[in-house]
């Protein structure tokens, strides 16, 4: 079994318990699994989350992509702080729309100006719903860099 697929396996077998009032940092361990628990990632594997997220907070674009990432998966090459990713980030949708905004919210935590809501994720949410995980990618490209 490879590396990846492994770390695919361990990150669907994470039970999601956590209710809407919890916060981020629980709902974090279902991603620590690839994305490690420092959010450092896997070189070459999973991306780091630290640095370019509280980045991609700050625009319309952006803030879509993460939501669109989180429920609908993401596939194909990707480049983080230069170094290329290529893999599948599966569609985590069974997280509710305040479960992914506390998410969010622990993974921009910096800048309380960029918090997301819950009626902010259901709206991006359903904006994708027929959004396929490699057109999650292309989204990617739309995004202005600060």
């Amino acid at each position: 079994m490879s590396l990846r697929l492994l770390f695919l396996v361990l990150l669907l077998a994470v039970p999601v318990r956590a209710t809407a009032a919890e916060d981020g940092a629980a709902l974090y361990k279902r991603c620590a699994a690839c994305h490690l628990p420092t959010r450092a990632g896997v070189p070459g594997a999973y991306p780091p989350l630290d640095d370019h997220i509280a980045a991609f907070a700050t625009s319309e674009q952006g803030r879509d992509y993460l939501v669109a990432t989180i429920t609908r998966g993401v596939a194909g090459p990707i480049e983080v702080n230069g170094v290329a990713y290529r893999g599948v980030m599966p569609a985590q949708a069974g997280l509710k729309d305040a479960q992914i905004a506390a998410l969010l919210n622990f993974l921009v935590a910096e800048d309380k100006a960029q918090r997301f809501e819950e009626a902010e994720v259901a709206a991006i949410r359903q904006k994708y719903v027929k959004t396929s995980a490699q057109q999650v990618r292309a989204l990617r490209a739309e995004i202005p860099t600060p």
